[in-house]
C-alpha cells in the first residue's frame, strides 16, 4: 500500500486546502452546481463534491481518454496510484492526452492528490464496472480454480466465448433460459465457478477473468480522439442558404399563429393538439401533417403559442406573439433558434408509436426528454470548434459525441433528427454552422439576431398588383401590411415571395370589418408600386354594391331591407330556413335566433349582409384577438447547471477562505447568548473590537433561523445593531444585536467567557 508522508495531505478536505485561488475558481467553474449557494469552508465544499447526482453529472462530462485514466486508479489494487505509472499503463496514448486528463480529473476532484492520485469514495461508487471489467471474485463470492489460465484454456469455443463478450465493455449477462437437452455454455461456466449469479436473470464475470482474457491491455484499446472526416463548404453560401430557411421558418411559424389566431386549436384531455387540428392546419398552410406538428413545436419552443389558460382550453397565441410580430426578422429568428435550442422536446417524436402502440400527438407531454437541451448544445458546440466553413457528416458527428461523452452515448440517438431540425431553422447548412448558429451558441437569442442582421431582407412596405387579381409581396411584409392584407386577400402562396389573391370573399371580409369600398381603393393604391389593375377595382365596387343590402339587427333579432323583393326572396329560399325568419313589416324579417347565427346562415346560403346597431349604423365587428399568457419554453431547466462566471467564483473562493479562516481562529471560549437576549459580556467585547480595530468571531441566527459563524470587523455599535465587514462576503454588513449568539475576539488566545 502507498504510505502517505506526513507532509501530505490525507483528505480531500485537505487536499483542496492546498489548492491556489484560482485552482478552486477553475473548480467551481468545472462544477457549478457545488457553488451555489456559496459553501462555508472547504469542509462543506469537499462535502458537496461527494453528492452522488454531483459526481454523476461530472463524470458524464469526460471523454473516453479521461474515464480510462480514471479507470486506471480505480483498478489499482491499493488506494493510490503514482501519477508516473498511470502514463505507464496506458502505452496507447500519448503521455500529453494522459496529462491533460489527470488535470481533468483533478481538476474537477474527481481524482486528488499531486505526485499520488486517489479516488474519492463516491467516485468508485459511481464508477461499478471500471474499464468495462466486472467485481472482484472475492465481492462476488465465487472462489476461482486454482490454476485459472488452465481452467479458461480447457473450455470449448463456445464457453469461451462467452466469457470473450462479457470481458468487453459490459460484464454482466442474461442468463438463458434452462433447456431440456444440454445445459447451455453459460450454465455450464456458472457451474465451474467462471460466471457468478447477481440475480435469478443476470450472471457477471469476475475482474480476474476478464484481466485474463484482455492480456496486454487490461484497460481496453486506446481511446485516443476520433479524427473525422471534415465537410468543406463555401462560408457566403452556408449563410445565403442559412438566411432562406431562417426566412421560411419565420414566415410559417407566423402563418400558423396567424390560423390559430381566427380558430384556435383544442386542447386534448391527455395534452398535445388533436390529428384533425394538425390536419386542419396543415390544409391551411399547404404543407404536410409532419411539418404542421414541427411548426406547432417550434412555435411553442419559442413562448409564441401556449394554452389558453384553465378557462379555455385550446392552443391559441400568446401575448409575446403580438410583441415578436413587431420585432426586425433577425429578432423573430433568433427567437425561434433559441426556444428551439433551450426546448427539453423532441419534436421529432411526433406521430411516432409509444409502447401502447398509441400515436404520439404534437405538444403532447410525451415528447419531453430533460437531456435534450444539453445534447444539443454539444452537437453546435462539436461542429463550432471546426474553422468557418467546415463541418461533419452526421455519423461522423455521432460516432465524435461518443467518443466525448460515452457515459451518455445511449441518449444520442435524437442527433440525426436534431441536425435536420436545426437546418430547418438555418442553424447550420449541411452539416456546417451558420453565423447565426456560431452566434446563438456563443451569444444566446442577442448574439443569433446580431449575426443574422446582414443576412436577412428587411421588411417590405408595398405590393405588386397584378391583372390576376393577384398581389405579389416581394419579400417580408412590415407586420401592419401583413395584417391588412390578410384580412382583404387570401395568401395563395409563401416563400421568398408571398402570392395574395384578392376574391370576392376576401373583399366581403374586409367590408364585414368596417371598411368601406373608399378605403379598400386607397389601400390599393398605396400599397400598390405598380398601377391597380381595372378588374381589381371592379371586383370592390361589386361586392360593395351588393354588401349592406340585408341588415342584420337584434329582436333576437330581425332583418330589414329596402328592398321588399330581396326580402321575400330570402324568406322562401330554402338555405336560410336554418336562420328560423319570419315577416314583421313589408320590409322586416325577425327571428328568435342571435343575431350572428343569422348572420352566419344568410351569409352561406350566399348573400351578403351586414350587422346593424340599434341606431341603424353598419355595425363592425373585427375579428376577436384572444391570447395565451403563455412563457419562454425549454419547459424545464437543463439538468446542467447555470454556469459561474468568473466574478462569482472569485467571490465564492473568498467566501470559502474567511470560513476556514474563521474555523481556524475559532476561540476555545467565546462569549455567548441565548438569541433575544444581549448580554453584557456581547456588549463589552463588541465595544472594544471596535475601540482597539480588532476582527471579531461572530456567531449569528437570521431572520430566517439558519446560523452562521463568521469574521467580523466591527465599525459602529448603535441602537441595537453592529456595523461591520463581512469577511466571508466581503461586504459591509448589518447585524442585529439580538441575534448573536457567540463573540469572541480572533486575536485572543484566551478569550473571555460567561453569560455577563
Amino acid at each position: 500500500m502507498v504510505r502517505m508522508p506526513a507532509d501530505r495531505p490525507a483528505t480531500l478536505a485537505a487536499w483542496l486546502r492546498t489548492r491556489s485561488d484560482a485552482q478552486l475558481a477553475e473548480l467551481l467553474g468545472a462544477r457549478p452546481d457545488v457553488a451555489r449557494p456559496a459553501p462555508s469552508d472547504v469542509v462543506t465544499l469537499a462535502s458537496r463534491l461527494a453528492v452522488p447526482v454531483s459526481v454523476d453529472r461530472a463524470l458524464d462530462e469526460l471523454d473516453a481518454a479521461t474515464l480510462q485514466v480514471l479507470d486506471v486508479v480505480l483498478l489499482a489494487p491499493t488506494d493510490g496510484v503514482e501519477a508516473a505509472e498511470v502514463a505507464a499503463a496506458l502505452p496507447g496514448l500519448p503521455d500529453d492526452v494522459v496529462a491533460a486528463a489527470v488535470e481533468r480529473l483533478t481538476t474537477r476532484a474527481l481524482l486528488w492528490g499531486e505526485d499520488v492520485l486517489h479516488a474519492p469514495d463516491q467516485v468508485r461508487r459511481a464508477v461499478r464496472y471500471p474499464a468495462g471489467l466486472g467485481r472482484r471474485a472475492a465481492e462476488l463470492r465465487v472462489a476461482l480454480p486454482a490454476d485459472l489460465p488452465a481452467a479458461v484454456g480447457a473450455l470449448d469455443p463456445a464457453e469461451r466465448q462467452v466469457l470473450e463478450r462479457l470481458a468487453g465493455d459490459r460484464p454482466v449477462g442474461h442468463l438463458p433460459e434452462a433447456g431440456g437437452g444440454a445445459a447451455s455454455p453459460a450454465r455450464r461456466l456458472l457451474q465451474a465457478g467462471l460466471l457468478a449469479r447477481i440475480d435469478a436473470l443476470n450472471v457477471e464475470l469476475p475482474r480476474e477473468i476478464g484481466l485474463l482474457l484482455r492480456g496486454p491491455e487490461p484497460y481496453g484499446p486506446p481511446r485516443p480522439e476520433p479524427r473525422p472526416a471534415v465537410v468543406e463548404r463555401e462560408p457566403a453560401v452556408v449563410d445565403r442558404q442559412a438566411a432562406g430557411a431562417a426566412l421560411e421558418s419565420v414566415g410559417r411559424v407566423g402563418e400558423l399563429l396567424a390560423v390559430l389566431e381566427e380558430e384556435p386549436a383544442g386542447l386534448l384531455r391527455s395534452g398535445g393538439v388533436a390529428v384533425r387540428d394538425r390536419k386542419r392546419l396543415a390544409k391551411a398552410l399547404t404543407v404536410s401533417e409532419a411539418d404542421a406538428g414541427w411548426l406547432l413545436e417550434l412555435a411553442f419552443a419559442a413562448g409564441l403559442l401556449d394554452v389558453g389558460g384553465a378557462h379555455r382550453d385550446e392552443w391559441l397565441p400568446t401575448r409575446g406573439y403580438d410583441v415578436w410580430r413587431e420585432q426586425p426578422l433577425a429578432d423573430r429568428w433568433a427567437t425561434l433558434a433559441a426556444g428551439w435550442l433551450e426546448s427539453t422536446r423532441l419534436p421529432s417524436l411526433v406521430g411516432q408509436r409509444d409502447v401502447a402502440g398509441k400515436g404520439v400527438n404534437a405538444l403532447s407531454p410525451d415528447l419531453v426528454r430533460h437531456t435534450a437541451p444539453a445534447i444539443r448544445r454539444s452537437v453546435l458546440t462539436a461542429l463550432a470548434a471546426s474553422p468557418p466553413g467546415s463541418g461533419l457528416a452526421p455519423d461522423d458527428l455521432v460516432a465524435l459525441l461518443r467518443w466525448r461523452t460515452p457515459r451518455r452515448a445511449d441518449r444520442l440517438a435524437p442527433v440525426p433528427d436534431m441536425l435536420a431540425e436545426a437546418a430547418r431553422i438555418g442553424v447550420l447548412v449541411g452539416g456546417v454552422l451558420s453565423s447565426g448558429g456560431h452566434g446563438l451558441l456563443t451569444g444566446g437569442e442577442e448574439g443569433a439576431a446580431m449575426r443574422m442582421q446582414g443576412l436577412l431582407p428587411e421588411p417590405v412596405d408595398h405590393v405588386l398588383a397584378q391583372p390576376d387579381l393577384t398581389l405579389v409581396a416581394p419579400g417580408p411584409l412590415v407586420a401592419q401590411l401583413a395584417d391588412t392584407l390578410s384580412l382583404v386577400a387570401d395568401v395563395e402562396s409563401s416563400g421568398g415571395a408571398t402570392v395574395f389573391r384578392v376574391t370576392e370573399s376576401s373583399v366581403r371580409r374586409a367590408l364585414d370589418a368596417g371598411w368601406s369600398a373608399t378605403d379598400l381603393h386607397d389601400l390599393f393604391t398605396r400599397a400598390s408600386r405598380t398601377p391597380v389593375p381595372q378588374a381589381l377595382d371592379y371586383l370592390v365596387d361589386d361586392v360593395a354594391r351588393q354588401h349592406g343590402r340585408l341588415r342584420v339587427g337584434a329582436i333576437e333579432c330581425y332583418v330589414r331591407s329596402d328592398d321588399h323583393g330581396l326580402l321575400s326572396q330570402v324568406l322562401s329560399d330554402r338555405r336560410t330556413a336554418g336562420a328560423e325568419l319570419r315577416r314583421l313589416a313589408p320590409g322586416v324579417l325577425v327571428s328568435g335566433l342571435g343575431a350572428d347565427e343569422v348572420l352566419g346562415v344568410l351569409r352561406a346560403a350566399g348573400y351578403a349582409p351586414a350587422g346593424e346597431s340599434p341606431g341603424g349604423a353598419v355595425l363592425t365587428r373585427p375579428p376577436a384577438r384572444p391570447r395565451a399568457a403563455g412563457r419562454r419554453h425549454g419547459a424545464l431547466p437543463s439538468p446542467a447547471a447555470r454556469p459561474v462566471t468568473a466574478a462569482e467564483a472569485e467571490a465564492t473562493v473568498r467566501e470559502i477562505r474567511a470560513g476556514d479562516a474563521a474555523l481556524a481562529a475559532r476561540p476555545a471560549a467565546p462569549v455567548r447568548q441565548i438569541p433575544g437576549v444581549t448580554t453584557a459580556g456581547t456588549l463589552e467585547v463588541l465595544s472594544r473590537a471596535i475601540r482597539e480595530g480588532l476582527p471579531v468571531w461572530l456567531g449569528y441566527v437570521d431572520a430566517q433561523g439558519s446560523g452562521s459563524q463568521r469574521v467580523v470587523q466591527p465599525v459602529s455599535l448603535a441602537g441595537g445593531f453592529l456595523q461591520g465587514w463581512d469577511e466571508r462576503r466581503q461586504e459591509n454588513r448589518t447585524f442585529a444585536v439580538h441575534r448573536i449568539t457567540s463573540v469572541a475576539l480572533v486575536d485572543e488566545e484566551a478569550p473571555a467567557a460567561g453569560n455577563g
